[in-house]
């Protein structure tokens, strides 16, 4: 009886320090893939706003998106992104919506 209760004890432990394990490999893997969605997103601005919005968000042809996420949540950014505005076109051929989505939300956190 107590050797079975050893056993057990032992298993237990196992997937413990298993799952704690992986849990730390999530958790290293978060950042990376926050840091990798940036990373695209500011290429995707690079791309295809910046010639209007200006490297730094300050606008040329284009408003400012300074701030943009202050005042527009990231849904309405991706209707603007999707349905063009007065002097902006549509991008909704030249980029997928989850493209339209990462730059959104690299817009509102910058």
């Amino acid at each position: 009886m107590k050797r079975n209760s050893v056993v057990y004890l032992s298993l237990c432990l196992c997937f413990a320090v298993i799952s704690a394990c992986s849990d730390t490999d999530s958790m290293e893997a978060a950042p990376k893939a926050a840091a990798q969605a940036d990373e695209q997103a500011a290429t995707l601005y690079k791309k295809h706003c910046l010639s209007c919005h200006a490297a730094d968000l300050s606008g040329l042809v284009g408003p400012s998106l300074e701030q943009v996420g202050t005042k527009l949540t990231e849904e309405q950014i991706v209707e603007i992104m999707n349905d063009g505005a007065p002097g902006m076109p549509s991008f909704a051929k030249m980029l997928s919506q989850d493209e339209m989505e990462a730059v959104a939300g690299w817009l509102s956190k910058n």
